[in-house]
């Protein structure tokens, strides 16, 4: 297992985390029923197989499975037997978990509230990254920032980070935090998979400028990358996708992607997912890919994914065959080239 820099920050983290959406289960939750349904001990056994491999990263919400999955976290490391020290804990907020006006957002009081549930839930007296689950276009960023601020102030979080946000407000809190002299986004937790390259137009030029991190979501695709689906085959009713079709994934593009994979795959004697894994793993700009795991043969195969060395030709085919398409301003800008760098000087020929 490789560790790498938390952001801006001195805290190093897995480069593979473990995402604990598939921590608990609720019979009534159509939607997300191919995600969970795990038991106790399922989830101390997972969480002991990651930890054994090097995973000190460990990523859930305070809306998975209305805070099974933190309070199922929070236990297995107790049952295990866990240093404190050992895990770097991250969980999320703003998504709704109740019926009142206020059980949502980011605003100071929900935050305020928010916190010290997934605290109690996660049996711990501070949270290493706490991120902002999604956008909440009421609330004032400055409100947002400063809580957060608060809270790592009193020791009740350590970093905090935002996930599921556009570019420019990313951009807009990291200036915020400047001129307040707050504590700054670290993280910037997003869906990123080799037939989702949307997060390499905007975003990935403002974490490298920026120096923040990057976690990763759905790096398969919500399944759809696992090499169990192509054209024309239906989704396997014990998948995720045959009840929750998410991510949105235009697939007429990924399939010729997955079957560069398989390629690629049979070569190395690996399943595609493992490559689909590789692939963001030697991305740069990649801090943590986050993946999910419900049994120990999954989560063996997708740890094994570190291990995997693509060549620079296997990675240019899979990026040639998945490159976005052109978008402006991006294809003015090539265009146009970069008028402040000279070109090689040529010698007129007579």
């Amino acid at each position: 297992m490789k560790y790498k820099q938390m952001g801006s920050t001195g805290l190093f983290v897995s480069e593979i985390c473990l995402g604990a959406m598939t921590f608990g289960g609720d019979p009534d939750a159509q939607a997300f029923r191919g995600m969970g349904h795990m038991t106790q001990a399922q989830v101390d056994a997972v969480i002991g197989r990651a930890l054994e491999a090097g995973v000190n990263f460990i990523d859930t919400a305070d809306t998975y499975f209305h805070g099974q999955s933190e309070r199922m976290l929070g236990q297995a490391l107790k049952n295990l037997g866990v240093a404190r020290k050992d895990v770097v804990i991250s969980t999320k907020t703003s998504g709704i978990v109740g019926s009142g006006p206020n059980d949502r957002g980011a605003s100071r009081g929900h935050i305020m509230d928010a916190v010290r549930f997934s605290l109690e839930r996660l049996q711990t007296d501070h949270i290493d990254l706490y991120q902002i689950h999604q956008t909440d276009t009421v609330t004032p960023l400055d409100e947002t920032l400063r809580a957060l601020d608060d809270l790592r102030s009193q020791g009740l979080i350590r970093y905090f980070g935002a996930s599921n946000w556009h570019g420019w407000r990313i951009a807009r809190a990291i200036g915020i935090s400047e001129a307040r002299n707050y504590g700054r986004l670290e993280t910037v937790q997003a869906y990123y998979s080799i037939a989702g390259r949307d997060v390499e137009r905007e975003i990935v030029p403002l974490i490298e400028a920026e120096g923040l991190g990057l976690m990763v979501w759905s790096p398969l695709a919500g399944g759809l990358l696992s090499g169990k689906f192509g054209p024309g085959a239906p989704a396997p009713e014990d998948s995720r996708r045959a009840t929750f079709d998410f991510p949105p994934v235009d697939t007429e593009r990924a399939w010729p992607i997955v079957a560069v994979m398989r390629e690629i795959g049979d070569a190395h004697s690996v399943s595609v997912a493992r490559v689909a894994l590789a692939w963001t793993l030697a991305k740069p700009h990649v801090m943590s890919v986050i993946i999910g795991a419900k049994n120990g043969d999954q989560l063996d195969d997708n740890l094994a994914a570190v291990e995997l060395a693509l060549s620079p030709e296997e990675m240019k085919r899979l990026d040639d065959v998945s490159a976005l398409k052109p978008e402006y301003p991006g294809w003015m800008l090539t265009f146009l080239g970069d008028s402040r760098i000279p070109k090689p000087f040529e010698p007129k020929r007579q």
